[in-house]
């Protein structure tokens, strides 16, 4: 006899209801958001480099090495969040990089024999253009995250587009190799004298 399904109903803000999921969507979710997070989080190479006998590759310089990324950048927030900023050029880009051996290697060392079933980026068109994929995770003193065995509290991947326009004045956060339809690019010079 087969069992019933658990399922859970997400409520807004308001409290209507915006979707029901069951236990196994959640389960998954959690699972492919610690992987994405996990691959591209400095605080996760920190956590790794202390095991004995886990050799991972060095995740920033190889998402640097993968052909059309366009720029990575990491670091912490304020809020204690470990992130990571990687701008590809386009979905193929970001696909390159999924499936590298970097990323592979990745995705074993955490979850041996764990298999997605799911194909990335199917929901995004082949002609995307440019996309800046963020992860997140916070640490913590224990394990958290249900299916997550890192002591971690928050684990998120997101990503991005750019949208036309904007103003950058001696310099952006994105790389300059990203092009921004429509974005106001302003060289600065040297001050200007006061007694002229």
């Amino acid at each position: 006899m087969r069992r019933a399904q658990r399922r859970a109903t997400l409520l807004s803000m308001n409290n209507m209801p915006v979707a029901t999921i069951t236990r196994r969507t959640i389960r998954e979710f959690a699972l492919a958001c610690a992987l994405a997070a996990i691959v591209f989080s400095p605080a996760a190479v920190v956590t790794f480099a202390q095991a004995p006998g886990q050799k991972l590759p060095d995740l920033v310089g190889s998402l640097r090495a993968t052909p059309a990324v366009l720029g990575v950048d990491a670091g912490q927030m304020a809020s204690r969040k470990q992130v990571i900023f990687a701008w590809f050029e386009n979905k193929q880009a970001v696909l390159n990089w999924f499936y590298s051996d970097a990323h592979q290697a990745y995705m074993r060392a955490i979850t041996p024999g764990a298999g997605g079933g799911r194909t990335p980026l199917a929901d995004i068109a082949d002609n995307s253009g440019p996309i800046l994929a963020i992860a997140s995770l916070t640490m913590s003193e224990k394990p958290q995250v249900e299916g997550v065995q890192m002591p971690i509290s928050q684990i998120a991947i997101e990503l991005y587009a750019p949208l036309p326009g904007g103003l950058a004045a001696g310099g952006r956060f994105a790389p300059a190799a990203m092009k921004v339809p429509g974005l106001i690019d302003v060289t600065l010079g040297p001050p200007a004298s006061a007694g002229k």
